[in-house]
C-alpha cells in the first residue's frame, strides 16, 4: 500500500440522521457529540439527528454539526489503527483534518466554527449574493470569463475547484447570474444556482475573514503532526501561525480541491479514507485521479465493512 490520506467534507455534505449511529454504539464518539453541545450550550445533537432539514442548513448549525460527526466517525475509525500520511478537508471539513492533526482542540475547533458559519451568515446582506455549479468549464477560460462580468456587471470569482469539470463560482447575484448567462462562450456546458445562504469563498466574504482573524487571535493552535494539504495553497503545511493565517484567507479565497488531490496523488497518495457524512468527496477524488482507492467513512456499517475487508 502507498499512503494514505484522511480527507473530511464540508457544507452541503449535512443530512439529517448523520452519525446517529455512531452517537449510539460508540462511547468516545457519543462523548464528541456531547461535547459539542456543552461547548455551543445547547442540543445541537438533537438538531443533527432530528432535524428539521431547515435549522440544520443553516450556516451557523451546519458547520459544528459536521465537524462534530466527522470526529465521531473519526473516533470510531481509531479502532483501526490507521495513521494516515496527509490530511485534508473541503472548505469547513478543513477544520476537522486539523482536529485529526492536533492542532486544534476538539472544543475550540466547534467554537470556531459556530463563530464562522455566523460571520459568514452575516458577512453579505440576504439575496445580495449567491453561488453556481459550473460544468464542463475549462478553468482558465472561466477565470477569463469572471473577471470581464466582474468588471462589467458585479463581482464574481472561482470559489470551489472541485474536479476536472466542476467549479463553483461565488459572489453577487447580478454577477454570478451573468456569468451562468454567457458559459456556452467559453464551451462550458450548464450552470446551476446553489442553494446556499451566501457568496462564499469570494471577496464579497472580507468582512467574515476580519472577524475570523480576531477570533482565532484567541485560538491557541499547535504544530500539525501530520501535514495539512491547505485548501489556499493545495501544498501541505504543519507550521501553526501559517495555518492561522491560511484559515483566514481561506475565507475569501477559492477552495482548490483538484489541486490538493493532484498534489496529493503525486505525493504517493493511492488511498484515499472520507470520515464523515454523505460521499461527495469520493466522487470528486474519482473524477480528478484514476485509479485511487477511496473509503467512506460515513455509517458504522461502512466501518465494519472497511475493518472486515482490510483484516483489522
Amino acid at each position: 500500500m502507498g499512503k494514505i490520506a484522511f480527507v473530511f467534507p464540508g457544507q452541503g455534505a449535512q443530512a439529517v440522521g448523520m452519525g446517529k449511529d455512531v452517537y449510539e454504539s460508540n462511547e468516545t464518539a457519543r462523548r464528541r457529540f456531547e461535547e459539542a453541545d456543552e461547548v455551543l450550550g445547547e442540543k445541537l445533537s438533537e438538531l443533527i439527528f432530528g432535524g428539521p432539514e431547515d435549522s440544520l442548513r443553516m450556516t451557523a448549525n451546519t458547520q459544528p454539526a459536521l465537524l462534530a460527526t466527522s470526529i465521531a466517525y473519526l473516533e470510531a475509525f481509531r479502532a483501526a489503527g490507521i495513521t494516515p500520511d496527509y490530511v485534508a478537508g473541503h472548505s469547513l471539513g478543513e477544520y476537522s483534518a486539523l482536529v485529526a492533526a492536533g492542532v486544534l482542540d476538539y472544543a475550540d475547533a466547534v467554537r470556531t466554527v459556530r463563530a464562522r458559519g455566523r460571520f459568514m451568515e452575516q458577512a453579505v446582506p440576504s439575496g445580495q449574493g449567491a453561488m453556481a455549479a459550473v460544468l464542463g468549464a475549462e478553468r482558465e477560460a472561466l477565470a477569463g470569463l469572471c473577471a470581464a462580468v466582474s468588471a462589467d456587471v458585479g463581482p464574481v470569482e472561482m470559489a470551489n475547484v472541485n474536479c476536472p469539470g466542476q467549479i463553483v463560482i461565488s459572489g453577487s447575484i447580478e454577477g454570478v447570474q451573468a456569468v451562468s448567462d454567457r458559459i456556452k462562450e467559453i464551451g462550458a456546458k450548464r450552470a446551476k444556482l446553489l442553494e446556499v445562504s451566501g457568496p462564499f469563498h469570494s471577496s464579497l466574504m472580507k468582512p467574515a475573514a476580519d472577524m475570523l482573524r480576531e477570533t482565532l487571535r484567541g485560538v491557541t493552535l499547535r504544530n500539525a503532526v501530520v501535514p495539512v494539504v491547505a485548501n489556499v495553497t493545495a501544498r501541505p503545511v504543519t507550521e501553526a501561525e501559517t495555518i492561522r493565517s491560511l484559515l483566514v484567507d481561506q475565507v475569501v479565497s477559492p477552495v482548490l480541491w483538484e489541486d490538493t488531490v493532484a498534489w496529493l496523488a503525486d505525493a504517493g497518495v493511492d488511498t484515499f479514507i472520507e470520515i464523515g457524512s454523505g460521499t461527495v468527496l469520493a466522487g470528486l477524488i474519482k473524477k480528478t485521479v484514476s485509479g485511487a482507492v477511496i473509503h467512506s467513512i460515513n455509517s458504522v456499517a461502512a466501518l465494519e465493512a472497511f475493518m472486515a475487508e482490510t483484516k483489522v
